[in-house]
């Protein structure tokens, strides 16, 4: 068994909050710090969203991206991933405004709309840092995050020029089919990148039938054309991850997915959790992706084509 695992790190995103853990980045500088680390201890992709630093607040804001690329394009090879869903409350013009600026070689795309529930998780906390979390996730059990077919379709046309690819991700089995619907109008072309994502309130279970589900029906829509990927969210990342690897898929990690980095004990840095998950594919007998074989594999054009 010789076959490459892309290992895909996500540093940040835009689920936790500042108060959930000390060890979350959130200035520019922990941000690339925590990137190239990341790349450092085997990570192929890092798929990056941006924060205020005063605040850790997430931000689309171009003038944020600028502060971190640049570092992490000149100390790493890695390939870097920039996400098009932003925060579940933030518009879709807001959104791309990354995407469209940096034209990236990978940027990630949710395929629907769909409820996204961040409020159970105000009961774990008594008291937050800044004033904007509670409201950001009590505000989740009536909020929608917004894409339409006409804002995937929108997303697709407006980064074609670019020849940025997209990390597909898909939070219920619906989506599988609503890839496979822009698979079939052109808008997405083989070989695609299948991110299957399992645990949030909202999408699909972590259930070890809801992974083999997944891996089933995309294998059934898909074929030999696509790329399937994993991520589990909180205390499902490394069993679902372990899964995907032996059932010959990929794997994302990292703080935007889970703080944890085992039992009770959270992960003081992204390149923690691509170390054990790295460790798991070796284990099985698998061998880890550089960057470069992860371009070759998902044919990407490159990090000299980029826009930072």
């Amino acid at each position: 068994m010789s076959r490459k695992v892309i290992i895909t790190c996500a540093v940040t995103g835009a689920i936790h909050t500042p108060t959930m853990s000390e060890y979350l980045p959130i200035t520019a500088g922990e941000i690339a710090e925590s990137a190239i680390s990341a790349a450092a201890a085997g990570a192929s992709i890092v798929h990056l969203h941006a924060r205020e630093h005063h605040n850790g607040k997430p931000s689309q804001d171009p003038e944020l991206f600028k502060q971190f690329l640049p570092q992490i394009k000149a100390a790493s090879d890695v390939v870097i991933n920039l996400t098009t869903g932003g925060a579940p409350n933030m518009t879709i013009e807001e959104r791309l405004k990354p995407a469209h600026y940096f034209k990236p070689e990978v940027a990630s795309l949710n395929m629907g709309s769909m409820n996204f529930g961040l409020y159970p998780m105000l009961n774990r906390y008594p008291t937050f840092k800044y004033d904007w979390e509670a409201p950001y996730l009590a505000g989740s059990d009536d909020r929608v995050f917004k894409n339409t077919f006409k804002d995937i379709a929108h997303i697709l046309e407006s980064c074609s020029d670019n020849q940025t690819r997209f990390e597909i991700e898909c939070y219920d089995i619906g989506h599988l089919y609503t890839a496979a619907h822009f698979i079939d109008r052109g808008l997405i072309k083989a070989p695609f990148l299948i991110q299957s994502v399992f645990g949030l309130l909202g999408g699909i279970g972590p259930h070890p039938e809801d992974v083999i589900h997944m891996k089933r029906t995309a294998d059934r829509l898909f074929g030999n054309s696509y790329i399937w990927s994993v991520l589990g969210a909180g205390k499902n990342q490394i069993p679902i991850a372990t899964m995907s690897a032996s059932m010959g898929g990929n794997v994302r990690v990292g703080l935007e997915d889970s703080l944890w980095d085992g039992p009770g004990h959270l992960a003081k840095t992204n390149a923690a959790q691509v170390t054990r998950m790295k460790n798991i594919i070796e284990g099985l007998s698998l061998q880890v992706a550089t960057p470069n074989e992860a371009r070759e594999i998902l044919n990407l054009k490159g990090g000299h084509n980029v826009n930072f």
